[in-house]
């Protein structure tokens, strides 16, 4: 068992079982934790809500119940953002940080555009595909509802312009940026603004890569783990 503790966290949507495909490729370098946030999947919601604060608090909770005094995070889009949340509030809990596809800055127009995204009735008759995915994937709650509450995260985000350039200039930890080239959501010039402010920011750029999970080369961001939380 590696001394290079790990934690994985998901992207909106999903569940702890997004890595199944990465975990392979980092096994054998990492110790490796992985959870799944309130009320995805079968997890309830709990008493901080379907909020960022949630998630954070899951984060923590995870970190007591396996005693881990600090770890390495790697999170995918909104799991990036957690990541980030945890370590301004908790810096003592988190040595490194990288994110892949996350999307940092937030306002009106944003919403707008993702919220094409979360609308049910256009994602049964457009993706069907997807929408028996999510409904087989967000028992607790049920997936229309889990829609329903991440727009309301993606309000609470668009609130404060989510993590701003200002905001994340005071992440004391190392933090690795890495986007696609085709990400049309976490997008990478608004990326590199947020790269750019970083006290310790790292910047790397996937060629061939649009945001969904699925379509990233496994072993390419393993490579890029690997190296950077040796």
């Amino acid at each position: 068992m590696s001394s290079r503790h790990l934690l994985l966290l998901h992207g909106a949507l999903s569940t702890a079982g997004q890595f199944d495909p990465l975990i392979p490729h980092l096994s054998d370098a990492f110790t490796l934790h992985r959870l799944t946030f309130d009320g995805h999947g079968d997890a309830p919601v709990g008493e901080l809500g379907f909020t960022n604060a949630a998630f954070v608090q899951n984060v923590l909770d995870y970190l007591d119940a396996h005693r881990l005094a600090e770890v390495d995070i790697f999170g995918y889009s909104m799991g990036g953002y957690i990541a980030c949340l945890v370590a301004r509030s908790h810096p003592s809990r988190v040595r490194r940080i990288a994110t892949l596809g996350t999307k940092y800055l937030w306002d009106e127009g944003a919403l707008t555009r993702e919220f094409r995204f979360l609308d049910p009735d256009i994602i049964r008759q457009k993706v069907p595909h997807f929408a028996q995915s999510l409904a087989q994937r967000h028992i607790a709650l049920g997936w229309e509802r889990v829609l329903a509450l991440m727009k309301d995260v993606m309000r609470e985000n668009a609130a404060t312009g989510g993590l701003t350039p200002e905001w994340m200039s005071q992440l004391e930890q190392p933090l690795r940026i890495i986007v696609g080239d085709r990400d049309t959501t976490a997008g990478v010039i608004d990326s590199y603004r947020v790269f750019q402010a970083l006290q310790q920011g790292q910047f790397e750029v996937l060629p061939q890569t649009p945001h969904p999970f699925e379509k990233v080369a496994m072993p390419k961001l393993a490579q890029s783990l690997n190296e950077f939380f040796l």
